[in-house]
């Protein structure tokens, strides 16, 4: 998998199976976005069996096959989602289709696993958080910048243990390489697609919520731009955003589409955490200017200074935990509340940006 294309980064399974073989199985439905590899390979890493997988496109399914030929191509939607065996269902469709299907899937007695965005509006929300209370079942979010990357993990472990005291402001930033002409058409239409701080903004504030404990935020300011795609007038190829969570901290966080062609990886993401006694920096996939990897975590407090490169050794522990979330019915990797919270944040920081620059097309 190349390392300089984001849609389809997925980090290398870091076995440690929760399960016995045929315990838990999954199906992949909606392959319209290429962190759906990333998802099952984390899942099966920890024990699950991918059965089924359905997408109306053959192409697609086509290609799903060859990285796990396993699974099965089912004939249709219903196939899958009428075959009892399926504990979870995990798709990531258009991102305005991702809360259609998760009532679908929901409704047939299965947990969902999503890609970010989970949904794109309001209404979907109250749609979704009504379905999860009628159902009992699951509407769980793969946000991968802190669940799926080894540095946001150990970070978040470091904070736990007390390394830097109370978190009070975690400032991130989210840079993406564009390569337009390989994108699908719905990514540059915004009712499709969501906005640049729905979409990949909603990374950075579950990271705000996650590192900083809290169970809310006011999104304080929040602005987009098209500065330099003028041939796809309804993207944002620039966001940023202010948030004061309700345990008194602030986030920042800017996310774009400008990661220059002359860089090692799709986006040099990187997050600082200050804390009351201490900060850390994450360089998640790559220390720039160096073929040192990806995976740096950088610490200061009252009593070291440390550099810690965690690339390959402390693994994706959210898989596993949600697996046994899913049959124990519990909520130890990531409680539903906090999923749709960020998700809110994301929506509301969407809907009341500033546009810093007139779009040079009307938008349609």
């Amino acid at each position: 998998m190349s390392a300089t294309d984001g849609a389809n980064y997925a980090p290398a399974p870091m076995p440690a199976p929760v399960v016995e073989p045929g315990e838990f199985t999954i199906a992949a439905i909606g392959l319209d976005h290429g962190h759906i590899v990333g998802m099952c390979e984390g899942l099966i890493g920890a024990g699950a069996q991918l059965k089924w997988v359905y997408d109306p496109d053959p192409a697609k399914v086509a290609a799903f096959q060859e990285r796990f030929d396993q699974v099965r191509a089912a004939r249709s939607e219903a196939e899958v989602l009428d075959d009892e065996q399926v504990h979870l269902v995990a798709g990531a469709a258009v991102t305005a289709d991702r809360a259609p299907l998760g009532l679908r899937v929901m409704a047939a007695g299965k947990d969902y696993f999503t890609d970010k965005a989970p949904l794109t509006t309001l209404d979907q929300l109250a749609a979704a958080k009504e379905a999860v209370a009628t159902t009992g079942r699951k509407y769980a979010v793969y946000y991968s910048e802190r669940l799926h990357v080894e540095s946001a993990v150990f970070a978040g472990q470091l904070i736990a243990e007390g390394a830097i005291g109370t978190v009070i402001n975690v400032i991130g930033m989210g840079p993406h390489r564009l390569r337009a002409d390989s994108r699908p058409d719905w990514f540059f239409q915004r009712e499709r697609y969501g906005g640049i701080l729905c979409d990949i903004g909603s990374h950075q504030i579950e990271q705000i919520l996650h590192y900083t404990g809290s169970a809310d935020a006011e999104v304080v300011r929040s602005q987009i731009a098209n500065y330099n795609n003028p041939d796809y007038p309804e993207l944002d190829d620039f966001g940023d955003a202010m948030v004061v969570t309700d345990t008194g901290a602030s986030g920042y966080f800017r996310c774009d589409w400008f990661t220059p062609d002359g860089l090692q990886m799709w986006g040099d993401g990187r997050m600082f955490i200050q804390g009351t006694e201490g900060f850390i920096e994450q360089r998640k996939y790559m220390n720039i200017g160096t073929q040192d990897g990806p995976g740096h975590v950088f610490l200061a407090n009252g009593t070291e200074e440390r550099h810690y490169n965690v690339n390959g050794k402390v693994g994706y522990p959210f898989f596993g935990e949600f697996i046994r979330d899913c049959l124990d019915r519990t909520e130890n990797a990531m409680s539903q509340a906090h999923a749709f919270k960020a998700a809110e944040l994301a929506v509301r920081a969407q809907m009341q940006a500033a546009d810093l620059v007139p779009r040079t097309r009307e938008a349609h």
